[in-house]
């Protein structure tokens, strides 16, 4: 979990178990019983799936109950852990992508998860089929007619509290929430009805990366028992619900499900990340009429006053003939103010963007045309059919720094541009494909499990013709929304 997000919870002496022992099941051990998870989930009706910090650690974020869990730490007395990148550039690891092909194979029906980091809707898991019972650390909510918004940036409190935005809806306008519960929160209903509905239709319950200690949360996963459910616990540490399970699986959460996915022969496909920015130009005559006084302002499409962490920096130049000095943005908000004659004919913006660390690619580079006789013009391109060309692009070459305009957009009365413009800034490979190119996918401690080439699984089960339908149809969908 996010350090920063550690501090902010209020302090209470009991956070339960902490630095337990780790156990590890022997390779043969572990290959059996990944061979009998994946039987049992190619088996099921109604598969749930309930996750915790630890499918994440591998993602570089540090868990709470680990021998280097922040609270075990804290306990002792040491100083804590440091994350290995920023908590925004986080990506999804192995398990988060491959509960996504489940999901869209037919296989998952519902994910339940008490981690507040955002990367199960990152991955691409549908909002449709997921509860976070702790909340989402980059998400808030509008308490008044319920919208969502997910942000590239971390909510700035927890506890529920008012942010400093509002909603967007035009009919609306109320002030934003943050969604992470403190201690004394209660579980949001929406989310904990649907997590006890599903869990109670669910025949494997599949518990991975958590220590099951968080009551209420803890006690989903048992709501199955009582109409012949199974669950299944995958943890290093033991969990005071093994002696419920009727599968417990000692090992990395990356390397089960690995060898599970390569078992039912389905592949997990890269993850792509695509953060969006805008440029914001804005003119006005001096009050001599002599001059043009304009800003140049590199912005979140969050907001003007929304922080933008994924860009660090920006260098700016013109032509030759323009006789106008470069400059170097470092500091938020990214802003450059100039004046030029009213005489100046149309000239080119030369914007150089560095990103911040985190970011597979490093820098990409910008002409922004300026023109100060602007005439009406608007141009707003099918946004989710760009992102899915970035996204298929990027996947098939496995590489970065794919761009696209959005939207270009100009207000005469304000004399103001905007220009909305996408870049793909991670892609993360996992299996068979995670040493192509530059392109590297969280570690796993135990290597990672080659797919088999047949068409059916190493156990000799093929997924059903029923979720071989369910994986058209929800192909076919996918390209009608495009």
């Amino acid at each position: 979990m996010s350090l920063g997000y550690a501090q902010k919870l209020s302090f209470i002496d009991d956070v339960g178990n902490v630095g337990m022992e780790e156990f590890f099941d022997s390779p043969h051990v572990l290959q059996e019983k990944i061979e009998s998870l994946a039987r049992m989930i190619q088996k099921s009706k109604h598969l749930v799936v309930f996750t915790g910090a630890g499918i994440s650690t591998s993602c570089g974020i540090p868990d709470f109950r680990g021998p280097k869990g922040i609270w075990t730490l804290q306990r002792q007395g040491k100083a804590l852990p440091e994350a290995s990148l920023p908590f925004h550039r986080a990506t999804p690891s192995a398990t988060h992508m491959a509960l996504v092909e489940l999901g869209n194979a037919g296989i998952l029906k519902f994910l339940i998860s008490q981690n507040v980091d955002g990367l199960h809707l990152r991955s691409g898991m549908s909002r449709e089929k997921l509860s976070e019972l702790h909340g989402n650390s980059f998400m808030e909510l509008c308490p008044s007619c319920g919208s969502e918004y997910f942000r590239d940036f971390e909510i700035e409190t927890i506890g529920l509290k008012e942010t400093t935005r509002r909603c967007s809806k035009a009919d609306c306008g109320a002030k934003l929430r943050d969604t992470v519960l403190d201690w004394e929160d209660a579980l949001p209903p929406k989310e904990m009805d649907l997590a006890e509905k599903h869990c109670k239709m669910a025949d494997v319950v599949l518990c991975l990366g958590t220590s099951l200690q968080i009551t209420p949360a803890c006690n989903l996963p048992l709501k199955c028992l009582r109409g012949g459910g199974k669950i299944v616990i995958v943890n290093l540490q033991k969990t005071p619900k093994d002696k419920k399970a009727s599968l417990v699986i000692h090992g990395l959460a990356d390397k089960v499900i690995l060898g599970v996915m390569n078992l039912l022969n389905l592949r997990i496909s890269p993850f792509v990340r695509i953060d969006f920015f805008q440029i914001i130009l804005a003119h006005a005559v001096s009050i001599d009429k002599s001059y043009v006084n304009w800003t140049l302002r590199i912005a979140s499409v969050h907001g003007k006053q929304a922080p933008l962490p994924f860009i660090k920096s920006a260098e700016v130049s013109f032509p030759e003939g323009l006789n106008m000095k470069s400059a170097f943005l470092n500091d938020q908000p990214l802003r450059l103010k100039r004046r030029s004659s009213r005489s100046t004919k149309p000239f080119e913006i030369y914007l150089k963007l560095n990103f911040s660390s985190g970011c597979k690619c490093s820098h990409m580079e910008l002409k922004i045309p300026l023109d100060f006789e602007m005439s009406a013009d608007y141009i707003k391109e099918d946004k989710e059919s760009l992102v899915q060309m970035l996204k298929d692009q990027a996947t098939k070459d496995l590489h970065v720094g794919q761009t696209a305009l959005i939207e270009r957009r100009r207000v005469l009365v304000s004399k103001s541009e905007t220009f909305v413009h996408a870049i793909v800034t991670n892609v993360v490979a996992y299996g068979e494909n995670s040493s192509l190119g530059e392109v590297k996918p969280p570690p796993l401690s135990n290597g990672t499990i080659k797919r088999s080439s047949t068409s059916e699984g190493m156990l000799g089960i093929a997924v059903t013709w029923k979720r071989r339908k369910a994986r058209k149809q929800h192909t076919r969908s996918r390209g009608k929304e495009r």
